[in-house]
């Protein structure tokens, strides 16, 4: 009985988080290519605002979020009940410590682990939030490593713009404005592609989705339901 609360309890806010990001932040979503609920995938973005989570997972249509993990901090998300319950029930995290100390296995073999069962991730390669003035910081070599404990991984850039206008950095009431999401063209380990020229690329991939980046062709703009 408990059990069938708690995933009453979890879809309830589940709407209601959707619900509430798509009225604050009216998402647009763009895609360099389509996207659909298929093979499990990694995506990556840049990391500006703590919603940048919430609100990826809330642009994705509900068939894609069904099998979606984001990868977050355990230490952030498991200190409390109900912060526990949003995070594992509602978002289906994967918890990571982000203290190597405090690690009692292994996260990129959890990773893998969640993307062999059919899961898709979403990740932050920069590590941790940027508060600027870089457009993007360097990338920490977990994507390399999870590329090669599954070979084959897609790995699909994502940029996050005007978000941190919504929830600037010390903020708890967000602001109402258009976020927009572009979702890149899939990148996959090339063979004998080393981490350097692995995460260059990556970062480029994410680069090129920024709204002062060279366009190359118009991306289309998809709208999803609840």
């Amino acid at each position: 009985m408990r059990a069938a609360v708690k995933r009453l309890a979890a879809r309830f806010f589940e709407g209601a988080i959707v619900t509430f990001a798509r009225f604050v932040c009216a998402p647009r979503v763009m895609l360099d290519e389509p996207l659909d609920a298929g093979p499990s995938r990694v995506f990556i973005a840049n990391h500006g605002s703590n919603a940048d989570t919430i609100l990826i997972w809330a642009a994705l249509p509900p068939e894609m979020r069904r099998s979606l993990r984001p990868v977050a901090a355990a230490d952030y998300w498991l200190t409390s009940r109900f912060r526990a319950f949003i995070g594992r029930d509602v978002f289906r995290i994967l918890p990571v410590e982000r203290d190597p100390e405090a690690r009692t296995g292994d996260p990129i073999a959890d990773m893998a682990s969640a993307l062999e069962a059919g899961h898709s991730l979403i990740l932050f390669p920069e590590g941790r939030r940027n508060p600027g003035p870089e457009r993007l910081l360097p990338f920490k070599t977990g994507i390399y490593h999870l590329s090669q404990a599954r070979p084959g991984t897609e790995f699909v850039p994502i940029w996050i713009d005007n978000l941190n206008g919504v929830l600037p950095r010390g903020e708890l009431v967000p602001v109402p404005l258009i976020c927009t999401l572009r979702f890149g063209a899939a990148l996959v380990l090339e063979r004998d592609e080393d981490k350097a020229a692995f995460l260059a690329r990556a970062e480029a991939a994410v680069l090129a989705l920024a709204p002062d980046a060279p366009a190359e062709d118009t991306p289309q703009e998809v709208a999803h339901g609840a």
